[in-house]
């Protein structure tokens, strides 16, 4: 190395030239840049020395701008496409002979800074240029082409992303909803690694933690500021594949052929269908036959879904992946085909329908005397809600008597029942509705006669079908519950009568199971049992309707023991997982409301303890039904009664703090 020469190295991965000044040390030099900034290297880190000299810092911005004119990359293509059959390298000076037809320093220099730069057709080997072959070349041109059409992405995202935030009406790209992706697995999984969404964020001048993404998401109004979490984080499918809603729309257009040929035509019985108002898939109706020798005949009559159905078909196994009806505050996301669920496989008034119906005698204490189950045809007659079965029932309307007979027959149950060990446990439940993004109502479910009739109904007809299935070894999804330990009468005694005593038998209550075996129902206080009332958005109910359907034809039934047994466990999963995501959005929703209603003074009653000596228990706010958490300031007891104000309320934390009213403030308040 001499003084005066004129070599390349990196700043920062730049490269920059410089004047050799003098040795530092035994294995160092200083150079000087065209600024005059002094650098200490080994000469390992110099990239390149240019030929003749010596040269003076003065001369470096000349020589520079002498080599401009010559840096044209597309020149490399045109050497590239006459050496790669060769194969041979090139030294920086052999291609300044090729490209220039001459071998001065700046285009010796010019030629180095074109292959040192070049990322497509060349690659360094010691102090050698190789040309890549043809393929490696066109690979390389392709990632780079990706690169490019990702970094144009990048920006006209960006662009949108200002557009969204300043009230601009934005048509979302595929490549933008795959970045608005990212965000959202950021805010539902946080717990997994979203380098790409945190590099987003920052990109935006964002904070990087969900709750930033979560808070980007609404303001573009991608989600609402109430987006269901829960929902977005399960299994649960919200819309239906393609394919399966053409079936739909084909049967809509034209019903397939009936299996069942032979229904029993029952279109000259009286049905009735008792509902909330709201409800819109309508499975189940009711019947009363007047027999001889003063007998009576109960039909319950249940939407046959398999007329549409076959199992292993498209819609069938849809439904087996959705196991369940979703009934949200917001709305319900049906099991089939809303089309579907709620019109032909409905039992829609005044409409001829296909069902399985279920005739049944009791006898005078209310046990099953005798009983038939039937593919049938009904055309039910009045659609009615409980308040409108309550008023009849009071009124005592009698052109409308079979309402009459159906609630001392339900009357009469609901007693057998109680004799054969059955528990009743009674307590405040809540319906909470969505009307929009802007009100929320939450209704009580009053106990009353029609829903204590309807509720009858169903559990005869589920142990009918229980019974039916265990004489003939029909394999279905019978449904038990272990006997529980309860507490004694004179422990129960202890307790404060209502909701604190009904709170302690339902906490001794074992969770019900499902198999393919019999067993007793401990709270139904049954023998055999299996759920066969809500075959449109229950699945386990449907699979009821398969086999019973198929054994009262005579053929084969579709799924035996060992499918049956596979099937439920699939489906016992995914059952759990919706009425977990029921749960949390009903909560969810629920604190959003006391939010809203912060100002509000509540009566709250002391349920039951969770950890006694923290004087942390659980408060039953009685106008809503809603459980809640509370930590007390000071001694109460279970049943006492207090007014309490919410504090601090976040839903998506699932966070809910109250205070307790003072006697003045409360009268303030109210």
């Amino acid at each position: 190395m001499e003084k005066g020469k004129l070599i390349e190295f990196r700043v920062n991965g730049e490269p920059r030239l410089a004047v050799v000044d003098r040795p530092e040390g035994k294995k160092d030099w200083m150079v000087i840049d065209s600024e005059g900034h002094s650098h200490k290297l080994r000469p390992q880190r110099m990239d390149y020395e240019v030929l003749g000299g010596p040269y003076s810092t003065s001369d470096i911005s000349q020589f520079l701008q002498e080599i401009q004119p010559y840096l044209d990359p597309s020149s490399l293509e045109v050497a590239w496409e006459l050496l790669v059959e060769d194969g041979e390298g090139v030294t920086s000076a052999d291609m300044a002979s090729f490209l220039y037809s001459e071998q001065t320093p700046q285009l010796c220099y010019a030629a180095h800074r074109l292959l040192a730069e070049d990322k497509i057709y060349f690659k360094k080997k010691g102090d050698n240029y190789e040309p890549r072959s043809p393929s490696q070349v066109e690979e390389i041109k392709h990632q780079l082409e990706v690169q490019q059409q990702r970094q144009q992405e990048k920006e006209i995202f960006l662009d949108h992303i200002q557009q969204a935030l300043a009230g601009e009406t934005v048509e979302w790209s595929q490549s933008d909803r795959t970045r608005l992706e990212l965000l959202e697995r950021f805010v539902l999984q946080p717990e997994q690694n979203h380098r790409n969404a945190q590099d987003l964020l920052k990109e935006l001048g964002h904070n990087t933690t969900p709750d930033a993404a979560f808070e980007l998401l609404v303001a573009l109004k991608w989600w609402s500021p109430n987006e269901n979490l829960f929902l977005k984080r399960s299994s649960y499918p919200v819309n239906f594949p393609q394919k399966v809603l053409d079936v739909a729309s084909s049967y809509l257009q034209t019903l397939p052929p009936d299996s069942d040929s032979d229904r029993l035509d029952l279109t000259h019985l009286k049905v009735y269908t008792i509902d909330d108002e709201s409800t819109e898939e309508i499975d189940d109706g009711l019947s009363v036959e007047y027999l001889d020798n003063d007998q009576v005949k109960l039909w319950i009559h249940i939407a046959d879904p398999t007329r549409l159905v076959t199992p292993g078909d498209e819609l069938d196994l849809e439904a087996r992946k959705r196991s369940t009806t979703l009934y949200l505050p917001t709305g319900m996301i049906s099991m089939f085909p809303v089309e579907l669920a709620t019109g032909p496989m409905s039992l829609r008034q005044g409409q001829l329908c296909a069902a399985l119906s279920f005739g049944v005698v009791l006898d005078s204490q209310g046990a099953i005397l005798d009983y038939s189950i039937h593919a049938s045809l009904i055309k039910p007659t009045y659609r009615l809600t409980y308040h409108d079965v309550d008023e009849m029932l009071q009124l005592g309307i009698t052109a409308e008597s079979e309402l009459a007979v159906l609630a001392e027959a339900a009357k009469k149950r609901h007693q057998w029942r109680q004799s054969q060990g059955s528990i009743t446990i009674k307590m405040p439940e809540a319906i909470i509705k969505v009307k929009s993004e802007e009100e929320i109502i939450i209704e009580l479910l009053e106990t009353s006669i029609s829903r204590q009739l309807v509720a009858e109904m169903m559990i005869l007809a589920g142990e009918v079908a229980g019974g039916y299935c265990r004489e003939n070894s029909i394999p279905v999804p019978f449904r038990g519950q272990p006997q529980p330990e309860l507490p004694s009468d004179d422990e129960l005694l202890l307790l404060p009568p209502g909701p604190v005593r009904a709170c302690a038998l339902r906490r001794c209550m074992p969770r019900s199971e499902m198999g393919t075996l019999p067993s007793r129902h401990a709270s139904l206080g049954l023998d055999n049992y299996t759920q066969v009332t809500s075959p449109i958005r229950r699945y386990t109910d449907l699979l009821t309707h398969f086999q019973l359907k198929a054994h009262l034809r005579g053929d084969e039934l579709p799924f035996p023991l060992d499918v049956m047994q596979q099937i439920l466990y699939s489906v016992t999963l995914s059952a759990q997982e919706a009425s977990l995501v029921e749960r949390q959005t009903n909560r969810y929703w629920g604190l959003e409301f006391l939010r809203r209603n912060a100002d509000q003074v509540w009566q709250g009653l002391v349920l039951r303890w969770l950890r006694e000596d923290e004087g942390l228990g659980v408060i039953l706010l009685e106008e809503l039904g809603l459980e809640l958490p509370h930590r007390f300031e000071r001694s109460v007891s279970l049943g006492d009664r207090l007014n309490v104000q919410v504090s601090r309320a976040d839903p998506h934390r699932d966070e809910i703090r109250f205070r307790e009213m003072l006697e003045h403030e409360t009268i303030t308040n109210n």
